[in-house]
C-alpha cells in the first residue's frame, strides 16, 4: 500500500531536520503510542545507557506517509505501531529495515515476529467474545461458533474496515482457508443485532444496553470500565462475561503492538539498544501495563487490572505475520459480502 503524504506534510518534511536537536547519543522514535507516561518509559533507557530519546507521536498511517516523504533523510530510528496491520503497511512502503537480534530472539516467541525480522511484538492484545450473564446461558466458545445461526440477531461487531477485524479474518484465512473464511464471516453478517458502528468500547456497550447480547472487542476495552467510569459500560460490568476463544484447540487470536527499525535509521547502534531494551523486563512491564494487554515476554508480571481476567492460551500456530499478509484477501471478502 502507497500512501500519498498531503502537501501539509511535505511542507513539514523541510523542518525535520530541526525537528531534534543534535546530541552526542541521541535516538528517535516515530509512535503511534499516545502515552504522556511512556517518558517514564524513556526516562529509564536514558538512565541506563545514557542515549536520550526524542519522539514524534502521531497515528501510524501518518508517520509511515511522513517517513516515505522524508526519504533517505529521515531521522527516525524507530517505529512503534499498535498493530500489526500497520507494521506490515510499513513494511510495504518501504520505510522499515530487518534487524536481528540475539537479545530479541531469545525473549520475543518466533509467532510474534516478522519471519524476515522487519518487526516484533512488544505487548500483546486478545480479541475475544463477551456475552450478557442473564441472557445467554451457553455462549460461543470458539470465533467459528459466532457464525453459527443460533446467534442470529445477537451480534455486536465493528466494521470490516477496522483493522482488528482484518487480522481476525487474515487469521481465519490461514486457518480455515479463504473459502470457508468467507462462509464465516457471512455467518456473523447474518446474526449482527445492528449494522456495524462505532469502536470496541460500543459494542460492549451495546450488551450493556440489550442492542445485543454478545459481542467481540479486544480485552482491554473491558478493563477500561474497571479503571474508571466509561459512560454507558461500567455501570453494566456485572452483567458482562467473556470468553477466551478456541482454548481447546488452537487458542485466542492476538494482535500486537510492534517496534522496528527504520529504514535510513540514522541513529543506527543507538536503535538497536532501545530495540532491545523494548524486551526488558521493566519495558514489558510499563508497555503492557499502558493499555491493560500481555506482555510479549513471557513471565513478566501482569498489572493489577489486566490479573483479573487471568492468563489464557493464546494462538502460538498461526503467526501473527499473516495478518498483514492476508489483509487484502479479507478486506476483499468483506467487500464482497457488505460488512462495512
Amino acid at each position: 500500500m502507497t500512501l500519498s503524504p498531503s502537501r501539509s506534510l511535505i511542507a513539514a518534511i523541510a523542518l525535520s531536520a530541526t525537528a531534534f536537536p543534535a546530541l552526542a547519543q541521541e535516538v528517535n522514535v516515530y509512535s503511534s503510542r499516545h502515552y504522556d507516561t511512556d517518558d517514564a518509559l524513556y526516562q529509564e533507557f536514558t538512565n541506563r545507557t545514557g542515549i536520550t530519546v526524542n519522539r514524534i507521536e502521531a497515528k501510524a498511517d501518518e508517520l509511515i506517509a511522513r517517513m516515505q516523504a522524508e526519504g533517505d533523510n529521515s531521522p527516525a530510528d524507530v517505529l512503534l505501531t499498535v498493530d500489526v496491520g500497520r507494521a506490515s503497511r510499513a513494511e510495504e512502503a518501504g520505510v522499515l529495515q530487518a534487524f536481528s537480534s540475539d537479545v530479541i530472539d531469545a525473549r520475543i516467541p518466533p509467532h510474534l515476529r516478522d519471519p524476515d525480522n522487519m518487526w516484533f511484538g512488544v505487548s500483546q492484545r486478545a480479541r475475544i467474545i463477551f456475552y450478557a450473564k442473564d441472557r445467554v446461558e451457553n455462549p460461543p466458545r470458539t470465533y467459528e461458533e459466532l457464525a453459527d445461526p443460533k446467534w442470529k440477531d445477537t451480534i455486536c461487531i465493528r466494521s470490516g474496515s477496522n483493522i482488528y477485524n482484518l487480522s481476525l479474518l487474515a487469521g481465519l484465512i490461514d486457518v480455515h482457508g479463504e473459502e470457508a473464511a468467507r462462509e464465516w464471516a457471512k455467518g456473523v453478517l447474518a446474526n449482527m443485532a445492528r449494522p456495524p458502528q462505532g469502536g470496541d468500547t460500543d459494542q460492549l456497550r451495546g450488551i450493556v444496553s440489550g442492542e445485543c447480547d454478545i459481542a467481540v472487542s479486544n480485552q482491554y476495552y473491558y478493563l477500561r470500565g474497571f479503571e474508571g467510569e466509561v459512560e454507558g459500560l461500567t455501570s453494566g460490568l456485572d452483567n458482562l462475561g467473556f470468553i477466551w476463544p478456541n482454548q481447546g484447540d488452537r487458542g485466542a487470536h492476538v494482535n500486537l503492538s510492534t517496534a522496528a527499525k527504520a529504514a535510513h535509521a540514522p541513529n543506527s547502534d543507538e536503535a538497536d539498544k532501545l530495540l532491545e531494551f523494548f524486551t526488558s523486563d521493566f519495558a514489558q512491564a510499563h508497555f503492557a501495563g499502558q493499555n491493560n494487554e500481555y506482555p510479549a515476554v513471557s513471565g513478566v508480571p501482569l498489572d493489577e487490572d489486566t490479573a483479573r481476567m487471568g492468563i489464557f492460551i493464546p494462538d502460538t500456530q498461526t503467526s501473527t505475520a499473516v495478518y498483514g499478509d492476508n489483509a487484502a484477501k479479507a478486506q476483499a471478502i468483506f467487500n464482497e459480502i457488505g460488512w462495512n
